[in-house]
């Protein structure tokens, strides 16, 4: 009886995943790996698995990773200390020689080894290759609190994406692939720049008119005043939470991001705790969803 009882469970949970699966086929669907979950080695075997089941089930994947933890630790044993300025952090020529060599290289094919072993086929690729994600040198303005002027912050060799050409995606996902892609681009006169993985996922997101774009982050969400989640916004109520001091931190340049996302075009945008195991299946597959979903209104 009891093992009739778990089949019967396994079998209503299938049977529930069928209008996902319907809204979601032959729909690109792309996901920013980072965070908890990508250092957990039992929690990289299971996002490996799923985004191997999501192929599987006809929808198509297509990872941006971060890696900003490793790179600290490489430029620690390197000795090369870093620096960040507004947050960001200051990347010169030695350390992105050491940025990319650990996002394009061990990484990312770390990542392509675990869909593999999971029995997908993936192929990794950094926004250089193929001229995939063309950048320019990322320039911020503040104010200089003794003088009262208006200054630059130079960050190095930081870039953010001003063209992706989704030609090579549309290849490896042709040919039955997941992209795996490292967060580094190109600039018009073959410069490298580090690309933070939030705003090349979004760009890529973006440029490919992806379904949806999943942000794995070490948080459930967004949450309200109680620390309760909110399950879904409209972009139209972002700058009210701001404002009220609902919406706080590093979690405001998230859902700004995000709404320049959905305002390009994605469906929708979830920001969602990887911590979570299989947070992508519950949050696409299932009516439960595990994140905040960040949408236009009616979306």
């Amino acid at each position: 009886m009891i093992l009739m009882d778990e089949l019967g469970t396994t079998a209503r949970i299938l049977s529930e995943a069928l209008p996902f699966l319907q809204r979601y086929d032959d729909q690109i669907i792309v996901v920013k790996y980072g965070g908890h979950a990508m250092v957990d080695p039992k929690l990289a075997q299971q996002f490996a698995r799923d985004m191997v089941m999501l192929k599987v089930c006809g929808l198509n994947p297509i990872v941006v990773h971060g890696g900003g933890p490793q790179i600290n630790r490489m430029l620690d044993k390197l000795e090369v200390k870093p620096e960040f300025r507004e947050g960001l952090r200051v990347t010169d020529e030695a350390t992105m020689t050491v940025v990319e060599m650990v996002l394009s290289g061990s990484i990312n094919k770390s990542i392509v080894a675990s869909i593999q072993q999971a029995g997908g086929r993936a192929v990794g690729i950094s926004g250089k290759d193929g001229n995939l994600m063309i950048a320019q040198k990322l320039t911020k303005q503040t104010t200089d609190p003794a003088t009262g002027k208006t200054v630059e912050i130079d960050f190095g060799f930081v870039g953010e994406p001003v063209k992706i050409n989704t030609g090579i995606l549309d290849n490896i996902m042709k040919n039955d692939a997941i992209p795996v892609i490292a967060p580094v681009g190109v600039g018009r006169d073959g410069e490298t720049f580090n690309v933070n993985a939030d705003t090349a996922a979004g760009a890529i997101a973006a440029a490919t008119r992806a379904k949806r774009l999943l942000l794995l982050t070490d948080v459930a969400g967004v949450l309200d005043k109680d620390k309760n989640l909110i399950s879904e916004l409209r972009i139209g109520e972002l700058p009210d939470l701001i404002a009220n001091g609902t919406i706080t931190g590093g979690m405001i340049p998230k859902v700004e991001s995000a709404a320049a996302v959905v305002k390009s075009g994605v469906e929708g945008v979830i920001i969602l705790d990887g911590r979570v195991p299989h947070s992508v299946l519950l949050e696409l597959l299932t009516p439960h969803g595990v994140g905040t979903r960040i949408s236009r209104a009616g979306a």
